[in-house]
C-alpha cells in the first residue's frame, strides 16, 4: 500500500498541526471539522503561523477544507484517516462507526490522544476493524517537535502498524516510537511526571519560581522554560485536565498519584483566568508600569506578584549533573530531590511500560526537547553514586540489579527506535576526542566529524580551534544539541570588550576568519548539517563549506546588524560573492552589494530551505532532509560522491563601484532615519556595513582579492564593538533576548 491521500478530522490545534506537515510532505490532505468555516480558519491560521508550521507558503495549496456532513465522503478516497477531534470518547465513538463505513479496506485509522487507552477507543471495532486501528501521538508543534508515539496492541496487523512507521520516519521526518497501550505512553508518563515532581518540590522546599526553573533548565539539559514556565506554555487549565486523566487511569499503587493531586493554587489561577500564556498570565504574566512592559512572577506562598528577577547559580553553562546534586546547598538539594525521583519513576516503567529503556530517554528528547533521558542521567551520575548518596532512596528492582552487577556503564546502543544510522550511533563507535571544551572531534570511516557543545553552540576561539584541526580530512559539521550555532559567542566578546581588550577581539575573528577561509580552501570536503539556529557566525560555518544538507527545521541567516555589528567571518563577502554571480550583476555592478545591503542590513532570516534559497543562504548544491536522523547518512554519501577528484573552489576577485553604490545605500539609510525606521546608531551600523559591500576606497576599475574584503569585515567590526551603543545592544540582547533599537 501506499499513501497517497489523507483526511484529518478535527481542526484545532493538533490537527491543523498533523495537516500542515502532511502538506510539508506534499501529501494531498484534506482538513475537516463541524463547519467549513472552521476549517477554513485554521487553513488561514496555518498559513499565518509564527513559527511558521510551513516550510514554504506554498505548500498551503496541498490543503483542501470541508465539514464532516457534505464531504464526508472524502473518506472514502483515504489512505490515512487521522482522527483529532475533542477527548470525549461518545463523540469519537460516534465519529469511528461513521468512518468505518465509508472508508476503503486497507486504509489505516489513527487518533491523536494523548490520554485515552486505546483498548477504550476501539472497544466498539470489530476485531477486522482494530487490525487498521492505533494512536499516532503527535507533539506539538508538530513541525518541530521530533516525536510520534504510535500505540499498538495485539490485534494490530503489525506489518502495517510498521508500513506506518517507516511512512512518518521517512516522509514526515518524525523519530516514531512504538508504545504498549499504557496510560501516557511514554513521553508524557515520564515528562508530566517530572514536571509535577519540579513543582510540587519547589513547593515544598520553600523555593521561588525563578529558583525551581533555574534548576530545572539548562542546568539539567532541559530547556530553559524551566517547569513554571512550560506550565504557562502548555495551559496551565491543559495541564489539570491531564492530571485528572493520570489519576483517573493510573492505579493508587502509581507514585504518580504523590505528585498529580490538584494544587489550591493552580485551582486559583484557572479559576482566575491565568490559564498561562494564552491567558491573562500564569505563574509569569507580562504587568505595564510606566508605559513598559515589565515580567513578573507569582510568589507560591502568598500568590502576589513581583518583578521576575534572574537567578545566578555561579555554574558553569556546561551540564554536570554529578556537581550540580552535590551542591552543599537549596539548589543542590533541590536537583538532587528531582533527579533521583524522576530516575526512579523511570526505571520502575521496565519492562511493564516499555521493554527498552533507551526509548524512555529518547521519548524525552524527541518530545520535550532534554538533551539527557532519565536512564543517561543515571550513567552520569553513576549507579553506585546513585545509590549510596541517599540511604533513604527506595530503589526499584531494575536499578537493584545495575548496583549489584556493579553496572557503571550500562546503557548500551542508542537510538533503538530506529534502523538509520544516526549521529548519536555514530558517536558510541567513533573515536572521540574531547580535549576542546567547545567542540568535540571524531574519527569515524574515513572523515571527522565536529560537533559543537557550548550553550546554543555559540562560537569562540575553541569552538574555530576544533574546526581547523579537523581540516586536514574530510569533514562533517554536526551536532544533537537543539540549535546548529546561535552565533559568536557574545558574551566571549563582551568579556573583552570591558575590559578594552580590542586586540583580543580583533585577533579572534582574524582566527574566525581564517578558519572559516582554511574550511573553504582546504583540499578536503566540508559538509554542514545543521538544524535549529544556524544564524551570524553559525551561518558564516554554512556558506563557507562545501555542501549544506539541512533539516527542513532550520533558521538561518546574518543578524549582526540587531546588536550592532556587522557579519566578520566571511559572513558579508561570501554573500557578496553569492550575489555577484547572479545575471543581474552582469549587467548592473550595484547590483549584488544593494541586495546584500538588504538582506544583512535588516537582518533577514529564512526559516526553511525553500525560504533560504531565494536569499542564496542555500544554493541549488545543497541537500535538505525532512528526517532529523537522516542527516548525518546524507552527509557521508555526498563525500563519498564528490571526493574523487575533488578541488577546492577558486578564489573570488571583487570589482565594486566604491563611492557611487555607497552614495545609494546611504540615501537609503537617510530615508529609513528620517521616517524613524531606524535610529542614530541604526544609520551608524549601516554605513559601516555600506562601506564594507561598497569596497571601501575603491573605484570600479580596480580589482580586490578575499582577504581584502575580510580586511573591510574585521575593521568595521572592530569599530562598531568599541562603540558604546553597540555594547548596549549586546546587554540588552542576551539579558532580554530581544534587540534594542538606538
Amino acid at each position: 500500500m501506499n499513501i497517497k491521500k489523507v483526511i484529518v478530522i478535527g481542526s484545532g490545534t493538533m490537527g491543523s498541526g498533523i495537516a500542515a506537515q502532511l502538506c510539508n510532505a506534499n501529501i494531498p490532505v484534506t482538513l475537516l471539522d463541524l463547519k467549513t468555516e472552521i476549517s477554513a480558519k485554521a487553513k488561514k491560521r496555518i498559513f499565518e503561523s509564527r513559527p511558521p508550521l510551513l516550510i514554504d507558503k506554498s505548500k498551503i495549496d496541498n490543503i483542501k477544507v470541508g465539514n464532516i456532513d457534505e464531504n464526508f465522503d472524502t473518506v472514502t478516497e483515504a489512505d490515512w484517516i487521522v482522527e483529532a477531534v475533542v477527548e470525549r470518547i461518545d463523540i469519537k465513538h460516534n465519529l469511528y462507526k461513521k468512518i468505518l463505513k465509508k472508508r476503503k479496506k486497507e486504509s489505516i485509522i489513527s487518533s491523536n490522544t494523548s490520554t485515552i487507552p486505546l483498548k477504550v477507543l476501539s472497544a466498539k471495532m470489530s476485531n477486522e476493524d482494530k487490525k487498521d486501528f492505533c494512536i499516532t501521538h503527535f507533539f506539538n508543534p508538530v513541525r518541530y517537535m521530533g516525536l510520534l508515539e504510535i500505540v499498538s496492541d495485539k490485534t494490530n496487523d503489525t506489518k502495517k502498524i510498521n508500513f506506518l512507521k517507516n511512512f512518518c520516519e521517512d516522509s514526515l521526518g518524525k523519530g516514531v516510537i512504538i508504545c504498549k497501550d499504557t496510560p501516557g505512553f511514554l513521553g508524557n508518563r515520564v515528562g508530566v511526571y517530572a514536571m509535577q515532581v519540579a513543582m510540587t518540590e519547589a513547593i515544598n522546599m520553600k523555593l521561588n519560581i525563578e529558583e525551581a526553573d533555574a534548576v530545572f533548565g539548562r542546568p539539567m539539559g532541559i530547556p530553559k522554560t524551566g517547569v513554571f514556565g512550560l506550565y504557562d506554555l502548555i495551559g496551565i487549565d491543559l495541564m489539570a485536565d491531564v492530571l485528572k486523566s493520570f489519576l483517573k487511569e493510573l492505579p493508587e499503587s502509581d507514585v504518580f498519584h504523590l505528585v498529580a493531586q490538584e494544587i489550591p493554587l493552580v485551582k486559583n489561577l484557572i479559576e482566575t483566568g491565568y490559564t498561562g500564556r494564552k491567558g491573562k498570565g500564569g505563574f509569569y504574566r507580562i504587568n505595564k508600569k510606566d508605559g513598559k512592559k515589565i515580567l513578573e512572577a507569582i510568589n507560591l506562598s502568598s500568590r502576589d506578584y513581583s518583578p521576575s528577577k534572574k537567578v545566578d547559580l555561579n555554574i558553569d553553562e556546561k551540564v554536570n549533573l554529578k556537581e550540580l546534586v552535590s551542591r552543599n546547598d537549596k539548589y543542590g538539594e533541590y536537583a538532587w530531590s528531582v533527579i533521583s525521583k524522576i530516575i526512579l519513576y523511570a526505571s520502575s516503567l521496565v519492562p511493564s511500560v516499555t521493554e527498552d529503556y533507551n526509548n524512555i530517554d529518547e521519548a524525552m528528547r524527541l518530545g520535550f526537547n532534554w538533551a539527557k533521558g532519565p536512564f543517561e542521567m543515571l550513567e552520569e551520575l553513576g549507579v553506585k553514586f546513585f545509590v549510596e548518596k541517599d540511604d533513604q532512596l527506595k530503589i526499584n528492582e531494575f536499578i537493584k540489579n545495575l548496583y549489584n552487577k556493579k553496572s557503571e556503564t550500562f546503557y548500551g546502543k542508542r537510538q533503538v527506535y530506529t534502523n538509520l544510522e544516526t549521529f548519536g550511533k555514530v558517536k558510541q563507535l567513533a573515536k572521540t576526542n574531547k580535549d576542546n571544551k567547545s567542540a568535540f572531534t571524531y574519527e569515524h570511516k574515513n572523515y571527522k566529524i565536529v560537533e559543537f557543545k557550548t550553550k546554543a553552540n555559540t562560537l569562540d576561539y575553541d569552538s574555530m580551534d576544533a574546526l581547523n584541526k579537523a581540516s586536514d580530512k574530510n569533514m562533517i559539521i554536526i551536532n544533537e544539541g537543539m540549535q546548529f550555532s546561535a552565533g559568536v559567542n557574545l558574551n566571549y566578546v563582551m568579556d573583552f570588550a570591558k575590559e578594552k581588550n580590542w586586540k583580543a577581539i580583533e585577533k579572534f575573528i582574524h582566527y574566525f576568519q581564517m578558519t572559516c577561509k582554511q574550511l573553504k580552501y582546504s583540499n578536503n570536503l566540508v559538509v554542514s548539517a545543521p538544524s535549529g539556529l544556524a544564524l551570524g557566525g553559525g551561518f558564516e560555518v554554512l556558506v563557507q563549506s562545501d555542501y549544506v544538507v539541512s533539516h527542513t527545521n532550520i533558521v538561518t541567516g546574518l543578524v549582526e546588524t540587531l546588536v550592532g555589528l556587522i557579519p566578520a567571518g566571511g559572513g558579508t563577502t561570501n554573500m557578496l560573492w553569492r550575489w555577484m554571480l547572479d545575471q543581474e550583476s552582469k549587467r548592473d555592478p550595484d547590483f549584488a552589494p544593494q541586495k546584500v545591503f538588504d538582506i544583512i542590513g535588516y537582518g533577514k532570516t529564512a526559516s526553511s530551505p525553500i525560504e533560504a534559497m531565494p536569499f542564496k543562504f542555500l544554493l541549488e548544491k545543497d541537500k535538505s532532509i525532512m528526517n532529523r536522523n537522516k542527516l548525518l547518512s546524507f552527509s557521508q554519501d555526498l563525500i563519498n560522491e564528490k571526493k574523487n577528484g575533488y578541488k577546492p573552489p577558486k578564489k573570488p576577485t571583487f570589482k565594486l563601484s566604491g563611492s557611487q553604490v555607497r552614495d545609494k545605500m546611504f540615501q537609503t539609510l537617510e530615508k529609513l532615519f528620517k521616517e524613524n525606521k531606524i535610529l542614530e546608531h541604526g544609520l551608524e551600523v549601516g554605513k559601516k556595513l555600506a562601506f564594507v559591500l561598497s569596497g571601501g576606497n575603491t573605484t570600479i576599475d580596480k580589482e580586490l582579492s578575499e582577504d581584502d574584503m575580510y580586511a573591510l569585515e574585521l575593521e568595521a567590526f572592530i569599530q562598531l564593538i568599541q562603540m558604546e551603543k553597540t555594547q548596549a545592544r549586546i546587554k540588552h540582547t542576551l539579558s532580554t533576548g530581544k534587540p534594542l533599537v538606538n
